[in-house]
């Protein structure tokens, strides 16, 4: 786990800390050998995006005022039978997870959906 990650949890004092926290430990445990990094610190956001990656990317974190939004980096390609990926990115490749307040998602949707992201990743 990133120490980096760690503070920014940390720092969050509402309903978005535990949610980052609870979809980082889904994906750390989907698979052995996950890579969890920081990316992308600018002056809008000095902490950077926590992501993580197996022979990719598999999603990032990103948190906004009124959502935890978890981007899948190939999330157009991957099967999706729950119907997770709820959130828009405009693109024909990114899809994502937008979460509000007081919203879950089912554990094994996501893992199953963290599974599909890293098969791809291992194809290309």
């Amino acid at each position: 786990m990133n120490q980096e990650v760690d503070a920014i949890i940390a720092r969050l004092t509402d309903w978005r800390g535990p949610v980052l926290a609870r979809m980082r430990d889904l994906v750390l445990s989907t698979e052995p050998g996950i890579v969890e990094e920081i990316k992308w610190r600018k002056p809008s956001n000095p902490a950077g995006v926590p992501v993580w990656s197996n022979d990719g990317i598999i999603c990032t974190g990103e948190l906004y005022r009124a959502k935890v939004k978890l981007t899948f980096a190939n999330g157009a390609k991957l099967p999706d039978p729950a119907g997770l990926l709820n959130g828009s990115t405009g693109g024909t490749k990114m899809r994502a997870i937008d979460l509000h307040e007081g919203e879950m998602v089912d554990a094994d949707a996501f893992q199953a959906l963290v599974r599909a992201a890293i098969a791809f990743n291992r194809q290309r």
